[in-house]
């Protein structure tokens, strides 16, 4: 499938600006930040939430991965799962257990319980109409607490915003993970 947007933006100072900072980091200029730089607003209101959802730290690292990954699964986002793969390999996470989360009820020996509860939150999240229940908001509540939980539902819906707009413009796998080595939820 090829991209439904063009990812040729303005050549604007901000988008140039963008993209320096894209291959800095990722060594390549990230098929979303090209997609989003055809709207200024958008792009900074973009940029703005990434960076201060980079310094939230109430919840494990580990487990905040665990949870954008189910959930970018449960969208089926090709480019999200790509990227996640490799970002869990920045967090030194182990990539065995990324590649088996997109189905992860079918391999749960592989998780703890608290990493279970994580994807079950995020994928009963990202559901529409999303099937949060009591008890496993409750579950998760005491595990984690006020402020990790919070983070978590932050986390997850901001993965949603990702997922949803890499899918609807048609973005798929980048090349991060080395041919995307998580299979989709299929």
């Amino acid at each position: 499938m090829t991209a439904r947007i063009s990812l040729t933006p303005p050549r604007t100072l901000l988008n140039r600006i963008g993209s320096w900072y894209s291959r800095r980091m990722y060594g390549q200029v990230l098929d979303p930040g090209l997609a989003v730089g055809h709207n200024r607003k958008v792009l900074l209101a973009y940029v703005g939430l990434e960076r201060s959802a980079a310094k939230w730290n109430a919840l494990e690292p580990a487990l905040r991965h665990l949870a954008v990954m189910a959930t970018a699964a449960r969208i089926n986002c090709s480019w999200c799962l790509d990227f996640g793969h490799w970002e869990g390999g920045e967090l030194g996470l182990p990539l065995d257990k990324i590649s088996l989360v997109p189905q992860w009820r079918e391999h749960h020996e592989a998780f703890t319980g608290l990493e279970l509860q994580v994807m079950e939150y995020a994928e009963a999240m990202t559901d529409t109409e999303p099937h949060v229940t009591d008890e496993l908001a409750e579950a998760l509540l005491g595990r984690l607490g006020e402020a990790a939980f919070v983070e978590l539902t932050a986390m997850v819906a901001l993965e949603n915003w990702r997922s949803r707009m890499n899918s609807a413009f048609g973005l798929t796998s980048q090349g991060f993970s080395e041919a995307c080595a998580v299979p989709s939820r299929s």
